[in-house]
């Protein structure tokens, strides 16, 4: 998997998740982005989603609660990529997500799985780390 075309790819989906949180597009547009079946993995929780449905229902509340908090922007702090083969690649990543007053909401760091098959590009795993 090409490194830089993999970058651009990434960034247009973190424009479509930042388009998703300032309401601006529904959760279900982000189905560009995400595999179906995807797994998760959080602290909480460990997913496995297997329809589009499950995967726009678990987005829809992350989705909701940046809106609340009053996101404006992420601010992309560190991303690392490893191509695994010529149909996959890791991507890790630590980004800030922003009020438009600058202030910090949160602060996560997540590696994804990305893998390119029939549909295209999708992020089949996400795995969030802890805080």
């Amino acid at each position: 998997m090409d490194e830089k075309d993999l970058r651009r790819w990434f960034s247009e989906y973190l424009e479509a998740f930042a388009a998703c949180c300032l309401g601006r597009a529904d959760a279900s547009s982000l189905l560009a982005y995400y595999g179906v079946p995807i797994l998760l993995t959080l602290d909480a929780a460990y997913l496995a989603l297997t329809s589009a449905e499950q995967v726009v229902a678990t987005l829809e509340p992350q989705v909701e609660g940046l809106r609340a908090a009053q996101y404006a922007r992420s601010e992309t702090l560190e991303l690392g990529v490893t191509a695994l083969n010529a149909k996959s690649a890791l991507l890790r990543g630590t980004f800030s997500r922003r009020r438009a007053d600058g202030s910090e909401i949160n602060r996560v760091t997540a590696t994804y799985l990305v893998t390119d098959g029939a549909p295209g590009r999708r992020i089949s795993v996400l795995a969030v780390e802890s805080a």
